[in-house]
C-alpha cells in the first residue's frame, strides 16, 4: 500500500504549529509572569525608598549623660543676698550678724552671731567690790613658785584677795559657756564675751547665780569667793581671774585699769 505523503506532510504541518502556539503561549505565561514580578520588586524598592533615612549613631561617649533638670542662668545684673552689720548690747558688744536680704525684708532676726574680734574689752567691771589686795600676779611666759605644790610653773591669772563669800561679777557683758567643779582650779565659771575676750572665774563657792547659757551684763553677780581651788589652797581665801584674748591668755590687770 502506497504512503500519502501529502497527507503525512499535512499532519506534520499541522503538530509544528500545535507546538509552536504551545510555545508562544508559555512564552507569553513565561513574560506576563516576569514582568508582574517586575513591578512587585519596583512597589517594594519604591516603598522602601519612602521612609526616611535612619539618624546618624550617637557617639558612645554621649550615652548616660543626663540630659539637664533646670534653666540656664541668664546674665543679669548681680543682686545682694546678704548683708553684715555689727550690733552693741549690753550682753554681746560688737557682734557681727549677717542676715539674707530676703530675710532683713521680711523683718526677721539673726539665726546666728559671728564673733568679731576686738581690742579692747567692752566697758570693763571690777570683778570684786575691793580689787586693791593682789596676792599674786600674772606671769605671762615666766615661771612662778607655787606655794601649795612648791612646783615652778607658768601663772595664768591674777589672784585678788577677798574674804570667803564675797560678790563676784561679771567683767563684761557675755555669755556663760561653761560651768564646772575643776579637780585643780575649784567651781569655775566661763564666759565668752563674744569680742575675742573670754574670762574664767575660779575658787569659787558651790553657790552660784548663773547657769550655762545666761546672758550676762558687766557688773552682774556671778556667785561668791570660795576656797575650791586646791592648786592654790595655801594662799588666803581669794578669786583666781583669767583672761583670754583670741585664745591666748593675757594680763587681766590690762584691760581693767
Amino acid at each position: 500500500m502506497k504512503k500519502n505523503l501529502f497527507s503525512d506532510n499535512n499532519q506534520s504541518s499541522k503538530g509544528f504549529y500545535a507546538a509552536l502556539g504551545i510555545s508562544a503561549v508559555m512564552i507569553g505565561s513565561a513574560c506576563w509572569f516576569a514582568y508582574g514580578q517586575s513591578k512587585k520588586l519596583t512597589g517594594d524598592l519604591t516603598a522602601k525608598n519612602s521612609i526616611s533615612e535612619p539618624e546618624a549613631p550617637v557617639n558612645k561617649r554621649e550615652y548616660n549623660v543626663p540630659k539637664a533638670t533646670a534653666v540656664a542662668a541668664r546674665t543679669t545684673t548681680p543682686v545682694r543676698t546678704s548683708v553684715s552689720f555689727t550690733i552693741t548690747t549690753a550682753a554681746t558688744p560688737n557682734t557681727e550678724v549677717t542676715l539674707p536680704a530676703a530675710a532683713i525684708e521680711a523683718g526677721e532676726q539673726p539665726a546666728e552671731e559671728k564673733q568679731v574680734s576686738s581690742n579692747k574689752l567692752a566697758d570693763p567691771k571690777s570683778p570684786l567690790k575691793d580689787m586693791s589686795f593682789m596676792i599674786t600676779y600674772f606671769s605671762g611666759s615666766d615661771l612662778v613658785r607655787n606655794e601649795t605644790t612648791g612646783t615652778w610653773q607658768t601663772h595664768n591669772g591674777t589672784d585678788f584677795a577677798a574674804e570667803v563669800g564675797s560678790e563676784v561679777f561679771a567683767v563684761s557683758g557675755g555669755e556663760v559657756t561653761e560651768i564646772k567643779n575643776d579637780p585643780v582650779w575649784g567651781v569655775t565659771v566661763t564666759i565668752d564675751h563674744k569680742n575675742g575676750f573670754v574670762t574664767r572665774y575660779c575658787g569659787l563657792s558651790q553657790a552660784l547665780e548663773v547657769q550655762k547659757g545666761d546672758k550676762l551684763s558687766g557688773g552682774d553677780i556671778i556667785g561668791t569667793v570660795g576656797n575650791t581651788a586646791d592648786i592654790e589652797s595655801a594662799l588666803t581665801p581669794h578669786l583666781h581671774l583669767e583672761m583670754l584674748h583670741n585664745g591666748s591668755y593675757i594680763d587681766p590687770m590690762s584691760e581693767l585699769t
